[in-house]
This record gives structure tokens, sequence and C-alpha cells, in this order.
């Protein structure tokens, strides 16, 4: 696979993880505790992390900033996009009871449905996607400092 798509590759897999996540929290009954999905951060912030790593080695020399930065960003949304049609699925076919206790567990004052936890999921997935790339990216970015010797003083 080309380095025209890491971002293709990453984003599916950081997706699949998700989902396993949430189907292994599921099993447990522990799905319904918002805390839990703390972990999704740090699951989307490894597979970008590790799809600017990537790109990073194949591209060597050619790796710019605006390369890195869209690999990350577009394995980001790419995962989230993946994780909300699942999670699309999940809230109106296997599990409608699902919504309807975050809502009241969790935003009982504002009983809008379902969609609007799956809007949140794609705000948070987009935002978190958005800074972990810029932070990442001050790691790997390349530097502009230039090797050059100072004078010394006679």
């Amino acid at each position: 696979m080309g380095a025209k798509h890491i971002h293709l590759r990453y984003g599916i897999v950081t997706a699949i993880v998700l989902i396993a996540y949430f189907l292994i929290v599921k099993l447990f009954d522990l799905h319904e505790n918002i805390w839990l999905r703390l972990l999704n951060g740090v699951i989307v912030g490894y597979g970008i992390y590790a799809s600017i790593r990537f790109k990073r080695l194949v591209q060597r020399e050619k790796f710019d900033y605006y390369a890195g930065a869209t690999t990350g960003i577009f394995t980001g949304f790419i995962a989230t996009l993946i994780f909300v049609g699942f999670m699309s699925i999940y809230m109106f076919h296997l599990d409608p009871a699902f919504p309807e206790t975050i809502m009241n567990t969790w935003i009982e004052s504002y009983n809008q449905g379902p969609g609007i936890l799956l809007f949140i999921i794609a705000v948070e997935g987009f935002a978190s996607s958005v800074v972990l790339t810029l932070a990442f990216m001050q790691k790997f970015k390349p530097s502009w400092n230039l090797s050059r010797k100072i004078p010394q003083k006679a």
C-alpha cells in the first residue's frame, strides 16, 4: 500500500479497534459507563500517532508538515465516521434502549433522542482528531534549524 493510502488503512484499523473495545466493554455490561469512553481518545490518539509516524518513515526526506497533518486528520476523520456508522446501527437497530439509558443518566434535561448522541460522538471524534494531530506534529515536523558552526571568539 502506497503513501497515499496510509490514512485509509490506519483509519479503518483504528475504527475496528474502537468497535472491538466497545463490544468488549458491552460484554462486561459496562457500556453505559461514560467514563470508560476516555480510552477511546487513547485509541484514536495512537492510531493518529502511528499513521503520522508511518507516513514519515515512507516519505523520508519528502515528509513535510502538511503531509503529516493531513494524514493525521484524515485518519481520525475516517475512524470517526466508521465508528459513528457502527454506533448508529447499534443504537437504532441492535439496542434501541441504550440511547434512552444514556439520555436518562447523562443528559436528562436535553431529551433530543439518539441523534444527539451520534452528533456528540462525531464532534468529539473530529475535534480530538484535529487537536491530537496538531500535538503529534510538534514531534514529527521537520526541523528548520540549520546546522551551522558558530564562530569562535579569538
